[in-house]
């Protein structure tokens, strides 16, 4: 009836389920039953493995020991209350200091003494194993109906679960559910939804399971990243960003460059086109540093390997690629760049895609673009600004050492490739030369004495006032190699100007850090 009163009070909308453990085991019981209802699950825990758990066993100790004895067991008390000691975490993490730390665990540790003589009086055996059975009932039941769940699954996994063995079931049930992706939290107990650090909110936009209809629109469906959770962003490219402080420059209308963002349009619709460098490194820290430091949020097209429910199983970390999409990205399709440019959005726009960021030994700063002037008769349909930019620094900090040539050599690796590509949407299938090749494939670096990294967004180009004479095919292929000329140029302008930076190398910085203090901005070369 509840699920049914959601549906009537906004139809057309998908309904949530949130379960941890017994409630997991609900959830997909509802499911079950309600196949052609629109239902997103969201599993914490799920005690569908109550029978390879050892609750099962610890259920028949209660049997042979007296009360109040039977609230003695951790693992008893974990299933009742959750993890206490991992609590003043929760807290330290929102404002707490760590000094304050053995304050609050005493506290805790002192209340904890007080509910446990309450959980005496309310808790006793018998309840216990009513609760215990409940969910041994619930998991037999809802594991012989698994075949009929067809609701998009998200399940979310603790490392640390003393009372299941919940990362085994993630796995197991990924394999089970039809459509059902999983998220790994190493550091984690069995009451994830209660410790510091875990946002579920920011776990489900990453992995892509927010949506207002019964299909997942990337653009409309899309929640900018709130100031706490761009800041975990920026935290978690702390020590990229510490070995290379990034330089940011623009430039104005009238063509000078200046460190900082002054020289970026402030409204959309807007196209930044330009190079990206080795795997793609300059991409998150780019678009974190322009959106924290204007508002400004580049909406990247992005290979739709990013997306793909398969590759994230190829992953050391399923999570690897959600904070590209809590950034903003979208798959690249004529259709998403329609809708970003519609809507007035910022387009990052990166023409050489895979080829350019799996790039061979010795191709660096290469741009491998098509011939075809794609995205300029799109801008000019919209009157939009085109930007072209560069990036410079990953020779700064690695070199490659195994490239797509020299695993071509080792045995069975085509294989591999084939396999790694073979449901990967096919892109530029139409276009000529290298840039045709936008298959994906692990490439080997060996680390460097970090350098820095350079950015530089150009002159804006306006295509206002210009959409009659862009709709023809050689004043669109003028502009289009006219911008390729300038992101060249300005990858050049970098390469020969980071020369003369006093502070390109981490050493130099350090020094610097030292005299001056850690947060001041580190100068570098005269614009």
């Amino acid at each position: 009836m509840t699920v049914e009163s959601k549906i009537s009070r906004a139809p057309g909308r998908p309904v949530y389920l949130l379960g941890e453990s017994l409630g997991a085991c609900i959830a997909l019981s509802v499911a079950a039953r309600n196949r052609d209802t629109d239902l997103v699950l969201i599993l914490v825990n799920p005690g569908t493995s109550y029978h390879k758990s050892q609750l099962q066993s610890l259920a028949g100790f209660l049997d042979f020991v007296p009360e109040p004895f039977h609230l003695s067991t951790p693992r008893f008390l974990n299933f009742l209350t959750g993890n206490m000691m991992k609590m003043p975490s929760t807290f330290i993490g929102r404002g707490i200091y760590l000094e304050q730390g053995g304050q609050v665990l005493s506290e805790m540790v002192t209340s904890l003494r007080l509910s446990l003589q309450l959980l005496f009086d309310i808790l006793p055996r018998e309840t216990i194993v009513w609760k215990l059975e409940m969910l041994r009932t619930a998991s037999s039941f809802v594991n012989s109906r698994l075949h009929a769940v067809k609701a998009q699954t998200l399940v979310l996994a603790s490392g640390y679960d003393e009372l299941l063995p919940s990362h085994e079931e993630a796995q197991r049930l990924r394999g089970m559910l039809e459509n059902c992706r999983i998220r790994y939290f190493r550091d984690k107990g069995h009451t994830l939804l209660m410790e510091g650090g875990f946002d579920l909110v920011t776990t489900i936009k990453g992995a892509g399971y927010y949506r207002r209809s019964r299909q997942t629109d990337f653009v409309s469906d899309y929640l900018p990243p709130t100031p706490n959770e761009l800041e975990k962003v920026i935290d978690s490219l702390g020590i990229l960003n510490f070995a290379t402080d990034p330089v940011i420059l623009s430039t104005l209308p009238d063509g000078k460059i200046v460190r900082g963002l002054a020289g970026l349009p402030r409204e959309g619709p807007a196209v930044l086109v330009g190079n990206h460098m080795l795997m793609g490194l300059e991409s998150v820290p780019m678009v974190a540093g322009v959106l924290r430091s204007t508002g400004i949020n580049f909406r990247g097209l992005a290979h739709p390997f990013l997306f793909d429910k398969k590759t994230e199983q190829l992953m050391p970390d399923s999570s690897l690629f959600d904070v590209y999409r809590n950034l903003g990205a979208v798959p690249v399709t004529s259709l998403n760049f329609y809708k970003l440019l519609s809507e007035k959005h910022f387009v990052l726009l990166y023409p050489g895609g895979a080829r350019e960021a799996l790039h061979r030994k010795g191709e660096e700063y290469r741009l491998f673009w098509p011939e075809q002037p794609e995205f300029v008769r799109m801008a000019s349909r919209f009157k939009a600004t085109i930007i072209p930019f560069g990036v410079v620094g990953e020779d700064d900090i690695c070199d490659i050492q195994l490239d797509y040539n020299d695993l071509l050599k080792l045995p069975f690796y085509d294989i591999i490739y084939k396999e790694l590509n073979k449901d990967s949407v096919k892109l530029r299938e139409d276009s000529l030369g290298k840039v045709k090749d936008q298959g994906m494939h692990p490439i080997l670096v060996s680390p460097k004495v970090p350098g820095r990294f350079y950015f530089i967004f150009g002159k804006p180009i306006e295509t206002r006032g210009r959409e009659k004479e862009l709709r023809g095919k050689e004043s669109a292929q003028h502009l289009y190699l006219h911008v390729k000329s300038e992101a060249e140029s300005y990858i050049k302008y970098l390469k020969e100007k980071r020369e003369e930076d006093p502070y390109r190398s981490i050493l130099s910085r350090l020094l610097y850090q030292a005299v001056n203090g850690r947060n001041v901005e580190i100068p570098t070369f005269e614009p």
